[in-house]
């Protein structure tokens, strides 16, 4: 079932997008060689209780860590550890926060210092493909429009999207419907309508779409070892232009 927000829902939603914004952020503000990954977990932690809200991730199918933390070939869910942040490395941030019951769910993909002309065409193309699909997100289209735009995109450039990670509808719970692949599937694609909120996530690999999990249950690589970016926004529909709810607070709490 898919949830249409009303007023108050979407007051929720815009808060708690903000706070999430703003956390991301801060904890890419701090990413730099010599840097843990563990490191940039406590810093959320930090920022995110600060701000009043609490992680959407830790505990979450027993996920262990405040933010999911995902380093070159990695694509999503990577653990927080000893690892330190070299020069060069790429370093995926996915933030989420539970904020008065609602959740705002956003990432970004960063250089260490700097990076390499394909990490950095990897970046650029899979941060405009999140804003190409969320140009698609009108009411009276269908989620498919998201995912041929985004797909077309990426791949219009030389790159891929991972099937097995898809974007998804986001409100109370992470995970809502409707699902919203970074491709087309060929199923049946739901309306859009105003009211919905989306989490809008382009996944995209340097290399071939094929990814897997490592032994850790949770850090998903690419099978190739090239490296992935993230890039994600949580988005209102509205009988307008699509409301991008997790830009930083303009006001963050004090």
């Amino acid at each position: 079932m898919i949830i249409l927000k009303n007023e108050r829902d979407q007051a929720g939603m815009r808060a708690a997008g903000a706070v999430a914004g703003t956390v991301l952020d801060e904890v890419a503000a701090v990413v730099a060689p010599g840097v843990t990954t563990k490191d940039l977990d406590a810093y959320a932690a930090e920022r995110i209780k600060h701000h009043g809200g609490r992680s959407a991730f830790l505990g979450y199918r027993k996920y262990p860590c405040q933010l999911c933390i995902s380093v070159n070939e990695e694509v999503v869910h990577g653990l927080a550890n000893d690892r330190r942040l070299q020069f060069g490395d790429i370093v995926s941030l996915d933030v989420g926060v539970n904020y008065h019951g609602y959740i705002g769910d956003t990432a970004r993909t960063v250089p260490v210092g700097g990076c390499s002309p394909l990490a950095q065409k990897l970046i650029d193309v899979t941060e405009r493909a999140l804003y190409v699909g969320i140009g698609q997100a009108v009411g009276g289209r269908r989620v498919e429009d998201i995912s041929r735009a985004i797909q077309h995109f990426v791949e219009g450039n030389g790159f891929s999207v991972v099937r097995e990670f898809v974007g998804h509808g986001v409100g109370r719970t992470m995970h809502e419907e409707p699902q919203v692949p970074n491709y087309v599937d060929g199923k049946p694609s739901p309306r859009l309508r105003a009211g919905m909120t989306l989490a809008i996530e382009p996944m995209v690999n340097a290399g071939g779409p094929a990814v897997r999990v490592l032994g850790d249950g949770w850090t998903v690589v690419s099978q190739d070892g090239l490296p992935s970016a993230h890039f994600e926004h949580t988005v209102l529909l509205t009988d307008a232009e699509p409301e991008v709810l997790t830009w930083p607070a303009k006001t963050a709490s004090k």
